[in-house]
């Protein structure tokens, strides 16, 4: 295009969108990405040339224009007719439906569900609400084509982009999402700062989710750099709500988030982190016994149950999946070392009732969709107690009991040390943090306390002693 023809499109667009009908409104906003997209194009000694500034200046009121036109969401919207007809659900879980009235309202909002709790319902169901395009920003590269298509049985248009991509798969989603095609977009978070954020900035965007928010603190138990990089979206998405969630926040951890993220007037829901169907026990190694013994014992008494046994180190898993796969056990070993295609594959056999436990690192379970899970079982002591919570409570997501063993020992607290220290960058006001973190988990494994309300106490939850749903509460009452 030359400077002229240029200005023509200009003209065009700004005739269309002031007096065009309100269908026209999707031409409208189509003509200004690709406009845009031009802008971005361009050297920028050629830019006065093509975008003078009486140019700039209309096409910043056209989109503004474009702005005030969004289509309403109604008060009064029967959302629990909608949750049925596309979700298929008879009633939201606790907070679904305020933070959902509060995302429909254009507010921000940080969510802390427990694991669980149906996190993404509440960016799915108002995403079908909006229209436009919701951005959902999640580190879940090996689930998210999972997710997507599940949304697409549901009538949902959803889509997402990440490495896994070809080159020429990636380009035809890209040019779709320009066109306005999904309703929900999944990106990981190394590509917000390299070419999705500014994509987005061409699409008719409702809400930006960012999911296992915690990622973005420091302070957290599981802080990654690349969430650094949201600290400018809510600026550069300017009256476009954003919605943070997480299942494990401390006070200080859900400050940090808001301040990261530039949300100064959000709803804060936090809901409850007790689950009373979750049977907590600790047990010392050293104390009935060697662990693997131990864990043996239990696996072959729960035998045909789903369940998860989580092991510090990646031999530890395969010398156990090894072991148990010998006692007629349906195990499988999943770590961080496996091959991308190895490790879904692994995941959606456990998923699928293939196989019944799953002997894993960390590195398994954030986002596995399985309600029947059983028993999670902890060969090795976490490393934090927000660790420990987002894995118990993969446990029992059905309501049915389900047991949670977690075997500890003091040399767990000294290995962790190690590992932290011998991370020469990391600063030492990180490096203290993880020390705390490492003896408040070896406290609450080693103290007398309800299991539950030290828990919940932690997360700045008030409770009573849950009395039955704990070792500690359950000795008390013999």
């Amino acid at each position: 295009m030359n400077p002229e023809s240029v200005q023509q499109e200009v003209n065009e667009l700004v005739e269309l969108a002031a007096s065009g009908p309100e269908t026209a409104r999707a031409d409208c906003l189509e003509r200004l990405t690709g406009l845009r997209a031009l802008y971005a194009r361009l050297d920028p000694k050629d830019k006065p040339a093509y975008f003078p500034g009486d140019t700039i200046r209309a096409l910043q009121r056209t989109a503004r224009l474009l702005e005030d036109r969004k289509p309403k969401i109604p008060h009064d919207i029967d959302l629990l007719k909608l949750l049925h007809d596309v979700f298929g659900h008879s009633e939201f879980r606790p907070g679904q439906e305020e933070i959902i009235r509060s995302v429909l309202a254009g507010k921000d909002c940080l969510a802390v569900m427990p694991t669980g709790g149906g996190k993404s319902l509440t960016y799915q169901l108002p995403a079908r609400m909006m229209g436009g395009t919701t951005l959902v920003i999640s580190p879940l590269i090996a689930l998210m084509k999972d997710q997507v298509d599940a949304l697409t049985e549901k009538g949902l248009h959803a889509t997402y982009l990440n490495s896994s991509l070809v080159e020429a798969e990636r380009r035809q989603r890209i040019l779709d999402i320009r066109r306005g095609r999904y309703e929900l977009v999944y990106a990981a978070p190394e590509g917000i700062e390299f070419y999705i954020g500014s994509l987005m900035e061409g699409v008719d965007l409702r809400l930006v989710a960012v999911d296992e928010a915690h990622c973005i603190s420091e302070w957290g138990h599981d802080f990654r750099p690349a969430y650094r990089t949201f600290s400018g979206l809510k600026q550069r998405f300017k009256g476009v709500p954003m919605l943070a969630l997480t299942a494990t926040a401390t006070k200080k951890v859900q400050k940090d988030i808001l301040d990261q993220l530039g949300m100064e007037q959000a709803l804060c829901f936090q809901g409850t982190f007790y689950r009373s169907n979750l049977k907590i026990a600790t047990v010392k190694k050293g104390e009935g016994g060697a662990v693997g013994k131990q864990i043996m014992k239990l696996v072959k008494a729960r035998k045909g149950k789903p369940g998860i046994i989580y092991c510090f180190m990646r031999k530890t898993v395969e010398v156990l999946a090894e072991a148990l796969q010998e006692q007629g056990i349906k195990a499988l070993a999943y770590h961080a070392g496996l091959e991308t295609a190895d490790r879904i594959r692994i995941q959606e056999r456990f998923r699928d009732g293939e196989i019944d436990v799953m002997v894993a690192t960390v590195a398994f379970g954030m986002g596995i969709d399985k309600g029947d899970i059983r028993f999670v079982i902890h060969r090795d002591m976490p490393r934090s107690l927000e660790g420990y919570a987002q894995e118990i409570g993969r446990a029992g997501r059905d309501g049915k009991e389900s047991e949670c063993i977690l075997f500890f020992a003091w040399p767990d607290v000294l290995l962790y040390d190690q590992m932290t220290e011998g991370q020469g960058n990391t600063p030492r006001s990180i490096v203290m943090q993880r020390r705390r973190q490492v003896r408040e988990m070896f406290s609450f494994a080693d103290s007398s306390r309800c299991r539950h309300q030290a828990l919940a106490a932690h997360f700045g939850e008030q409770m009573a002693p849950c009395a039955e749903s704990c070792d500690a509460c359950v000795k008390r009452k013999k």
